[in-house]
């Protein structure tokens, strides 16, 4: 969890090509994905979705990983959860909401709106 919490994407990517599931959980339910997220690690968030880790998991407290990213400011990393299908509805508050409350609708506006 603290490869993934501080970007080290390398050594992460060791673990899991030794067998680390890629949605693997810490006890607050939160997985690899929503912590670097959470943290704007941009290459282990790209590495995590390549892998195949689920954008749409959402910790104990039903935060999901793009509502995470969006409440830290960390744009890039929104874009990517956004273009690995992200879905913007869901958890508490949903990325919506969480782009209203921080006035950060504009990163989950369609091209062309």
């Amino acid at each position: 969890m603290d490869l993934a919490r501080e970007g080290r994407t390398g050594e992460l990517a060791e673990f899991l090509d030794h067998g680390l599931p890629v949605d693997v959980r810490d006890p607050e339910g939160n997985t690899l994905l929503m912590l670097a997220a959470y943290h704007g690690r941009g290459e282990t968030v790209g590495m995590l979705l390549e892998r195949g880790g689920d954008p749409d998991l959402r910790n104990n407290r039903d935060q999901s990983p793009i509502a995470g990213a969006l409440f830290k400011g960390e744009d890039a990393v929104v874009a990517s959860l956004r273009a690995a299908g992200a879905d913007l509805d869901a958890g508490t508050p949903t990325a919506r909401d969480a782009a209203r409350m921080f006035g950060r609708e504009h990163l989950l506006a369609q091209p062309g709106q």
